[in-house]
C-alpha cells in the first residue's frame, strides 16, 4: 500500500468530479506508510570528489578481528587512522564490513557531512548511489557547482571519481510519488521533510529509501543506510566536472592513452 492509497479519498461535493484529501504532513514522515520493494541494482552508481581515497582502511584489512587488533593499537595516537575510520561506532558491529570493495562503502557511513543531506540532518552517514552513470552525474553536477558557488571559486576543473557498486535488498520504495513529493520530501532545496523520513526510516531498521531523482527527471536514487544493501564497491572512472566560474557546464570522462 502506498502513501496516496492509504490517505487519498474521494468525499462527495456539489460537483460531478470527486474531490481527493491530501495526505497529512505527518504521515509523509513515518515510513509505515511506504510500500516496500527489493532492488536488484547490479551495478548502481556513485560519484564522489577524488580528495577522497580510493582504497582506505576497511579495504585493506580482511576482517573485524584484524580492524579491532588495530584499532586498538593506534587509533588513540594516529590522527591520519581515526580521520580515515570516521566515527566507527555509527555503524553496529554486525553490520561492519572489510576487504576490498567494502573501503567506499564503509567510508560514506563513517563520515558525517555536518550540513546534512536530503535523508540525514547530519547525525549519521548516508551512502547515496545510482541506478544509472547519467543520474550520479547530474545529482552530484549540482551539488558540486552549489559547493564552487558558494566558495566562490574561479574557472577550474574539479577531479571527480565514479564507482560501481552492486545495490541489493529491501528498501522504503517513494519511486512512484514523484509528483506528489515534489513540494516536500523531493523539495530541491528544502530537506526538512527528508531528513525527518530519513531519521525515522533508519530509526525502524529500514535499510535504505529509493526515490526519484530530484537533479534528473529519468533518474532513480538510492540513500542507504546500512551496509547490508551494498556489496562490491569499485573504482570506475575518473571524471572532470568544468566550473566556468558559474556553473558547470561540461562534464569530462577521463582516459589513459600512454
Amino acid at each position: 500500500m502506498g502513501l496516496n492509497d492509504e490517505y487519498s479519498t474521494a468525499q462527495p461535493s456539489g460537483n460531478t468530479q470527486s474531490e481527493v484529501r491530501e495526505p497529512p504532513l505527518a504521515a509523509l514522515r513515518d515510513p509505515g506508510c511506504w510500500p516496500i520493494a527489493t532492488l536488484q541494482w547490479q551495478p548502481a552508481y556513485r560519484v564522489v570528489p577524488t580528495r577522497l581515497p580510493a582504497i582506505n582502511l576497511f579495504d585493506r584489512i580482511a576482517s573485524a578481528s584484524d580492524f579491532d587488533a588495530l584499532y586498538a593499537l593506534e587509533a588513540i595516537t594516529n590522527d591520519r587512522l581515526r580521520t580515515e575510520v570516521g566515527e566507527i561506532d555509527l555503524v553496529p558491529p554486525e553490520e561492519r564490513r572489510f576487504g576490498p570493495g567494502y573501503g567506499p562503502i564503509m567510508a560514506a557511513l563513517t563520515h558525517l557531512n555536518p550540513a546534512g543531506s536530503r535523508f540525514s540532518p547530519g547525525t549519521f552517514g548516508v551512502f547515496y548511489c545510482a541506478r544509472d552513470a547519467r543520474t550520479a552525474i547530474a545529482e552530484t553536477r549540482y551539488h558540486t557547482a552549489l559547493f564552487l558557488s558558494a566558495t566562490h571559486e574561479p574557472p577550474m576543473r574539479q577531479p571527480m571519481r565514479l564507482y560501481t557498486v552492486n545495490a541489493q535488498g529491501s528498501v522504503l520504495d517513494l519511486r512512484e510519488q514523484r509528483n506528489a513529493l515534489a513540494p516536500t520530501i523531493l523539495h530541491p532545496h528544502d530537506y526538512t521533510f527528508g531528513q525527518a523520513l530519513g531519521t525515522a526510516a533508519r530509526h525502524a531498521g529500514h535499510a535504505g529509501i529509493a526515490y526519484p531523482s530530484v537533479r534528473d527527471p529519468q533518474g532513480e536514487c538510492l540513500a542507504a543506510f546500512r551496509t547490508t544493501l551494498l556489496r562490491q564497491c569499485h573504482h570506475a572512472a575518473y571524471l572532470e566536472y568544468n566550473w566556468n566560474g558559474s556553473r558547470i557546464d561540461v562534464v569530462f570522462e577521463l582516459t589513459q592513452v600512454g
